[in-house]
């Protein structure tokens, strides 16, 4: 994964990023020698999405099918979620 210095986005802009996302599609960020943020382009973002909302899909139904799931009221919930956050 290819690094871009802050300071060389500062000064190069957006085509710092455009370079770096040439070879992957995904870059770090550092500020100061310390890797801070990643940027990527957006069909990866969108992948990674996908992949983020199915995993979350998989484990709903993982706790649907094992029967980890309350049945109430609109009024009923915001209680109980009202006493557990006391």
């Amino acid at each position: 994964m290819k690094t871009i210095a802050a300071n060389d986005l500062k000064t190069k802009g957006v085509s710092s990023i455009e370079k770096a996302l040439e070879d992957s599609g995904e870059a770090i960020i550092s500020v100061r020698g310390q890797d801070r943020y990643v940027v990527m382009d957006m069909e990866e973002y969108n992948r990674l999405r996908v992949c983020e909302l199915e995993a979350a899909l998989y484990e709903t139904r993982q706790q649907l099918a094992a029967g980890e799931f309350v049945e109430e009221s609109v009024d009923e919930h915001i209680a109980r979620i009202r006493n557990t956050a006391k």
